[in-house]
């Protein structure tokens, strides 16, 4: 289990006295990484900034309850995480949620599709050509509970140890969580790259009958 380095705990320390300054240097050091994190979330920059200084807000005024047996980072990114699905639930959006229950089933009986970490797939190839606008779009269609796994983990490369205490879940949640999250991102990207590939089509077929 990481815990508080030296640096941090003794800046933590003079965050609990009152010490403002020494806030500011953690924020400094956190400040781009919970952007991004709240960025990928909420899909726009301008909630993302909201959220992200909320984020600080809360940890402010929850440092008192943090005892340094995990690391700042991972109760930070926890608090993140937790920020921006409450203020999903608030404002009641609606993701386009596919249904899961057509997954291909494994030999375990549930329905899911396992996405090797090692092996290429179509999203990580997306990711590589930094097709961000795309991934963003398609992460909005996810659930919220499987979107924040799938960042976490994929995009911001944290440990399963890590998210499984940032979200307060058991490893097998967190795995199966994940395993649908990349299943179905799969399937709507294919889904996305189909359509594209029917669109040139016609496209096409348009330009020669104007020819003839």
């Amino acid at each position: 289990m990481k815990t508080v380095h030296g640096d941090e705990k003794e800046l933590l320390t003079r965050c609990r006295q009152g010490d403002l300054a020494a806030y500011d240097i953690l924020m400094e050091r956190y400040e781009k990484k919970i952007y991004a994190l709240c960025l990928r979330m909420t899909g726009n920059s301008f909630d993302a900034e909201d959220m992200a200084q909320e984020v600080f807000l809360k940890a402010f005024r929850a440092l008192p309850t943090f005892h340094g047996r995990s690391a700042f980072s991972t109760w930070l990114f926890r608090i993140a995480a937790n920020t921006c699905l409450d203020e999903r639930r608030r404002r009641k959006r609606r993701p386009v949620v596919l249904p899961l229950d057509k997954m291909l089933p494994t030999e375990d009986g549930e329905m899911r599709v396992e996405v090797p970490d090692s092996s290429p797939d179509p999203l990580a190839e997306a990711i590589n050509r930094e097709m961000k606008d795309e991934i963003q779009e398609l992460l909005d269609m996810l659930p919220p509970r499987q979107r924040s796994v799938i960042i976490l983990r994929d995009l911001q490369g944290f440990s399963y140890e890590e998210i499984a205490r940032m979200l307060k879940i058991n490893m097998g949640t967190l795995k199966s969580r994940l395993n649908r999250a990349r299943s179905r991102l799969v399937t709507l990207y294919r889904q996305q790259e189909e359509q594209k590939c029917r669109a040139e089509h016609l496209k096409g077929e348009g330009g020669l009958k104007h020819e003839v």
